[in-house]
């Protein structure tokens, strides 16, 4: 009798809450990598198997509790702020199997432990998108919680460069222009025009604050 091979769960799998353990998943980049696009994408293909789940958020560009990704694609999300309990948040609906966590560098160190504790002890499948390091290059506490907890850790590889052409990796803060130092860990801004804005670099170009040829 020819033994059938074992498949293994994959993150797509539809699986009865509780029947396995949860994984908790980090998925890190630059901006403009491609993270809300993929939380978005991993959504819609968690929902379309019959899972159910919900969406998080904190500091979305968009201003508002929803995700929204820079090629157009958006949906409503619960906003994350300092106080919500997350494994209360879960333990209030009648069922979740999976709970997507968009900019969770912004979340609370403890929401990171509770984010844990969701896929330890009740098999939510937990999967985390953010950046790992801010305007200096200095990675956020929760990004650096989720490094040290996540059981995969995913950098993303859509190909995001430099103003030279080297491989982007590190957030610019933009203040008027020249590249800012000092100042809050947290400023919300875009890639775009604006007085506060954000650039993505390479290190040798992020260690030395060049922002590239003016337009």
């Amino acid at each position: 009798m020819t033994e059938l091979p074992v498949i293994e769960p994959s993150a797509l799998s539809a699986a009865p809450a509780g029947s396995r353990d949860g994984v908790l998943r980090f998925y890190f980049g630059p901006m403009d990598c491609g993270k809300s696009t993929l939380a978005l994408q991993m959504n819609y293909n968690h929902g379309r198997q019959g899972r159910r789940g919900l969406v998080l958020t904190k500091h979305d560009r968009s201003g508002g509790p929803q995700v929204t990704s820079r090629i157009g694609l958006g949906s409503e999300a619960i906003e994350v702020h300092d106080d919500l309990d997350l494994v209360a948040l879960v333990r209030a609906h009648a069922r979740v199997d999976y709970v997507i966590c968009d900019e969770a560098c912004f979340y609370t160190v403890a929401q990171i432990e509770q984010l844990a504790d969701l896929a330890d002890d009740y098999g939510v499948d937990v999967y985390a998108f953010g950046l790992a390091s801010d305007f200096r290059s200095r990675m956020f506490p929760a990004a650096q919680r989720l490094f040290e907890l996540a059981d995969e850790i995913n950098r993303l590889q859509v190909e995001i460069l430099c103003w030279c052409g080297r491989p982007g990796r590190l957030n610019a803060r933009v203040v008027g222009g020249t590249m800012a130092r000092t100042g809050e860990q947290v400023v919300i801004g875009d890639t775009g025009d604006a007085p506060v804005r954000y650039q993505v670099l390479c290190r040798r170009h992020h260690r030395s604050g060049d922002l590239g040829p003016s337009d």
